[in-house]
């Protein structure tokens, strides 16, 4: 049941004016049953100091793009109300001509572009108005008898207003609703949502979760657990059986839904998502269309349901049911394009963004982790809409063609566009090995800041873990992940892409850079220290490669990998006969690797580092001491005797390795494999040849 968040001590603290709106506004937006990710809006009405210093009337609302829970002061738009209040009068108003006269209306030109629905809250004559999308409301608006249930439920308290996409006559209607009935206290918006209001923002957000819980009880006295979307069809997978499935079938879902452009991919599989696609009713269900307008840019129209018996079928059955429903919804969206287009219109990506699995769960699409966390989280709203309707009457939606006129709608693409311009590695996953160690770190930090997905693995998970909060705080939700791995183990390496699988959907681009180092003249070199470099430099080298090679194969995507390598591997390092010879071993596997790649869009390239002494564990190991004994020198000296040895005078830093990794992973070097390049500042007998 939807609570009431309303903190008195907290909101006894606020300032009055804006502060209130944000306050209510998050509250608001912290229950996802009372309003969608992105949708909803907010105003309030004040008095304001204009740009001479006279008093007027002010409407602040929501801008457009913005979200509801996390949304700050700066994210809405003050617009002078005594320029608004007129349009009232008018019969009629284009979208874009109300867009541009509110432009007119604003009191500060670098305020957001006001909301869609700025009109819906001028007309009304109260001071504090909430526009939501309530779980149970849209039941109740999106089931067939949803009016004469309003009536039981409501009574003479509400406005009951047809389905119209938000604009200039939608907010006409119901301020006309409003007016006409002086015993109003909320508005049902058919297929939409909610409108409620009050005179201080405290009663206005009070108004609105009551208006929802009515609604609420009222559904749940009709609920049956047991006949819910038709009873249950299919058992539920166990929880580590469904990881085995799913990271065996995301790679080749993430390779399906990746046309021009490659999306991320994950999977939810909570209580709600499985008792919906295990039921008998589902397939039905989730192809009668949205549950919300707000939810069809995210969503699409309807999701991909895969007829797959998860008690009688294998996993081979299953990604053949994946690829051939994949495929279908892209022509049929294709054709639900084609049927409904506009001069102009330009088609998303076909594909679909939610994907039910019976057993399994619902797999979501995405060009980021968020955005995929986004559909995933505007289906669970559905779920639960399609919950209620159905315990109510039946689940009705939009017709085809009013939704796609709000799927591309010009003023719903307008806040896509507030999005920041997708840079060199966006849509991609990068896997780095020592992920949390010098060169590992930098390489992380450059392609997360050029749009990358990163998955951190490392021997030393706790550093791994510290470093993706680090990077996600600073680039964006999801965006890194850490994994602990040994690279000698076959079944950690294994698992280790599981996880990835399993988070991201599969991956493009392999940093092989995991590593150590000993020191010992020929003669004095162990076996074990030979072992040693052979298991961690080689062996693990090629665990890790074959296990991306395989990985990259399921998907059909093509994929980059880079070997980070030494100066030794092409130079025979002295007393170092051991780590010379595991590191000439990579960059052979790599050109190995690249041979066999080349038909798959596979490319393996190799960077050759010297004396990256910089946050290096390596570095700080007995391999300082050892190289400067080799040398005879002292260890603080170390840097000094590096520099100097080069022929451009330079030390090498991670950050220098990292652009090296990132120009071979990127379109630039979209032509090249089985290449090495040296990054060592110019030491004349590693001359590559």
């Amino acid at each position: 049941m939807v609570a009431n968040l309303w903190e008195k001590s907290e909101a006894a603290n606020l300032e009055s004016g804006l502060s209130e709106l944000v306050y209510r506004s998050n509250r608001i937006g912290a229950d996802r049953a009372v309003c969608n990710w992105g949708g909803g809006n907010t105003s309030m009405k004040t008095v304001e100091k204009d740009f001479r210093g006279r008093d007027i009337e002010v409407m602040w609302v929501k801008g457009s793009g913005s979200d509801l829970g996390t949304m700050k002061s700066q994210h809405f738009t003050g617009l002078s109300l005594s320029d608004i209040t007129p349009l009232f009068e008018r019969e009629e108003m284009s979208d874009e001509e109300m867009v541009g006269y509110l432009s007119h209306c604003m009191i500060n030109s670098k305020h957001p572009r006001a909301s869609i629905e700025t009109l819906l809250h001028a007309f009304l004559p109260f001071k504090h108005v909430d526009h939501t999308h309530p779980d149970a409301i849209i039941s109740l608006c999106c089931a067939h008898n949803g009016r004469e249930l309003a009536d039981e439920i409501y009574g003479e308290r509400y406005v009951w207003v047809p389905y119209v996409r938000p604009g200039f006559t939608l907010s006409k209607m119901i301020a006309e609703g409003v007016r006409q009935n002086p015993k109003a206290e909320l508005v049902l918006m058919e297929k939409h949502g909610l409108v409620t209001w009050g005179e201080t923002s405290e009663a206005c957000y009070n108004k609105t979760i009551a208006i929802i819980q009515e609604a609420e009880a009222y559904i749940e006295a009709k609920v049956n657990e047991g006949q819910l979307y038709g009873g249950k069809q299919y058992e539920s997978i166990a929880a580590e059986e469904r990881g085995r499935i799913l990271a065996e079938v995301l790679p080749v879902v993430r390779g399906a839904v990746s046309d021009n452009k490659k999306m991320i991919v994950n999977v939810d599989a909570a209580e709600d998502v499985l008792a919906f696609v295990n039921s008998r009713d589902a397939k039905t269900l989730s192809q009668v269309g949205a549950a919300c307008p707000d939810h069809l840019v995210h969503t699409k129209m309807k999701p991909l349901y895969i007829e797959w018996n998860p008690e009688g079928q294998d996993v081979d059955a299953l990604k053949a049911a994946l690829l051939q429903g994949i495929a279908a919804y892209k022509e049929e969206y294709k054709a639900y394009f084609e049927r409904n287009k506009h001069e102009g219109d330009v088609m998303f990506e076909a594909a679909p963004r939610v994907i039910l699995i019976p057993g399994l769960g619902m797999v979501n699409t995405g060009k980021s982790y968020a955005m995929a966390n986004v559909s995933g989280a505007l289906y669970h709203r559905a779920i639960a809409v399609m919950r209620g309707a159905t315990a109510l009457g039946e689940f009705v939606s939009l017709s085809e063609n009013e939704s796609y006129n709000v799927e591309y709608w010009p003023l719903e693409l307008y806040k896509l566009s507030l999005a920041p311009a997708e840079a060199e590695f966006s849509r991609k996953v990068a896997f780095i090995t020592g992920g949390a160690g010098g060169i590992g770190s930098a390489a992380a930090r450059k392609l997360l800041q050029d749009g990358a997905h990163v998955v951190l693995a490392d021997l030393n998970l706790e550093g791994a873990a510290k470093l993706a909060e680090e990077c996600n705080q600073q680039y964006g939700e999801g965006r890194a992940f850490a994994v602990k791995m040994d690279v000698t183990k076959e079944e950690e390496v294994q698992a280790a892409f599981d996880q990835c699988a399993l988070q991201y959907g599969g991956v493009d681009i392999i940093v092989n850079n995991a590593g150590l180092a000993t020191s010992s003249p020929f003669d004095e070199t162990s076996l074990a220290e030979w072992n040693l470099n052979m298991n961690v430099l080689a062996t693990g080298y090629f665990l890790v490669a074959r296990e991306a090679f395989k990985l990259m194969k399921a998907q059909g995507i093509g994929g980059s990998m880079v070997f980070v390598g030494s100066k030794n591997s092409v130079y025979a390092g002295k007393n170092a006969a051991a780590y010379s010879t595991a590191k000439a071993a990579e960059i052979h596997l790599a050109r190995c690797i690249a041979a066999e790649g080349g038909q798959h869009g596979i490319r393996v390239n190799s960077v050759l580092p010297d004396a990256v002494l910089q946050g290096s564990a390596i570095w700080n190991s007995s391999w300082r001491n050892e190289r400067a004994a080799a040398y005879g020198i002292e260890a603080d000296q170390l840097e000094e005797y590096y520099r100097k040895r080069t022929t451009l005078l330079v030390n090498v830093f991670p950050a220098d390795i990292a652009e090296a990794i990132a120009y071979f992973s990127s379109s630039k070097a979209e032509k090249t494999t089985g290449c090495m390049i040296t990054v060592d500042g110019g030491v004349p007998a590693a001359f590559t040849r």
